[in-house]
């Protein structure tokens, strides 16, 4: 095959984006009264975008797909229960492999919801059960914003070396979950309106950017990269590595072994291994708004999310091959 015919993997601009955002925030962080501009819009910002989250939700289609309850009921083992278990265990790796900032953020990733759009178009790609994916992606999402708060409530506080207070879970009720039931609410009348305006995934995205540099300037602030340097980094990327080889592995075998097909073999691998950055940085910034390293606790979100998108890219064109 010549060097003309190769075909270059597309850039996965958002990501960019975040990295730009963060790398942007390391040079020219938001200080003096751009901190509370900064804040504000973050929470405005986040506010809509989890707004739009209710308004594409079906519930229709969710209570449809949730008659297929033990494919659901699995994935939500491997994300809510197998993840945090794991991070858990990770306490192992500090101070030899993960400093104690960096061991934080890989717990939290832990505990977050798995994504949405990704799992649902590497599950299409790759022949799998879409209609099982997009239940349970949006299910897991749904319940996230209750769930996560309280496993980092239950968990961070004893092995994360965190202070949680109750509190913060009234401020994610408030920032997240009442402007998502606000959506679901009016989807009568903005539905339809989201659905034809797919522009509208640029503020989307557009908030998780806005994040991302708001939490990056908090860190800056605090001087959150003197805590870190290049070998922590390339730890860290490893073991993100070594995290998402070992759940591909893990959701696979066990959902054969329980007797799924294939179509739900895939749904169930790819599903109960992503991580939502688009839900677990948001999160984050509002559960752990007093933490000065709070760019420190995405950062293992974000190079997680990386990895997945790679990985399981690679994986969805081969088992489409397979398929076919």
């Amino acid at each position: 095959m010549s060097i003309m015919n190769l075909r270059l993997p597309k850039p996965d601009y958002f990501l960019l984006a975040i990295i730009t955002a963060a790398v942007l925030a390391s040079i020219a962080p938001a200080t003096g009264a751009m901190v509370p501009v900064i804040s504000w819009a973050s929470k405005i910002m986040i506010a809509i975008l989890f707004f739009l989250y209710g308004a594409r939700l079906s519930p229709q289609e969710a209570l449809q797909g949730l008659k297929h309850w033990r494919l659901h009921s699995v994935i939500l083992t491997f994300t809510y229960l197998l993840f945090p278990l794991i991070g858990l265990a990770m306490r192992l790796l500090v101070p030899d492999v993960l400093s104690e900032e960096l061991y934080r953020g890989m717990l939290w990733l832990c505990l977050v919801p798995s994504t949405v759009q990704s799992s649902i178009n590497f599950t299409s790609i790759a022949k799998g059960n879409v209609a099982g994916a997009i239940v349970s992606a949006s299910f897991s999402n749904l319940i996230g914003v209750v769930v996560t708060p309280l496993l980092a409530l239950a968990l961070m506080s004893t092995s994360g070396g965190l202070r949680i207070e109750a509190s913060s879970i009234l401020d994610i009720v408030f920032q997240l979950l009442v402007p998502f039931m606000v959506g679901q609410l009016s989807r009568r009348w903005t539905a339809g309106f989201v659905k034809r305006h797919k522009r509208l995934k640029l503020v989307d995205q557009g908030s998780i950017v806005l994040v991302v540099y708001s939490a990056f300037s908090a860190g800056m602030r605090e001087h959150m990269w003197t805590k870190v340097d290049v070998a922590d980094i390339v730890k860290l990327v490893l073991v993100c590595c070594a995290l998402l080889a070992a759940m591909l592995w893990v959701t696979w075998h066990v959902a054969r072994l329980l007797g799924f097909g294939r179509a739900d073999a895939i749904a169930i691998q790819f599903c109960g291994t992503k991580k939502s950055l688009a839900t677990g940085v948001p999160m984050a910034t509002v559960l752990f708004a007093n933490l000065p390293d709070v760019g420190l606790m995405v950062l293992p979100l974000m190079v997680f999310h990386q990895v997945q998108l790679m990985a399981c890219s690679a994986m969805a064109s081969r088992y489409a091959r397979q398929a076919t």
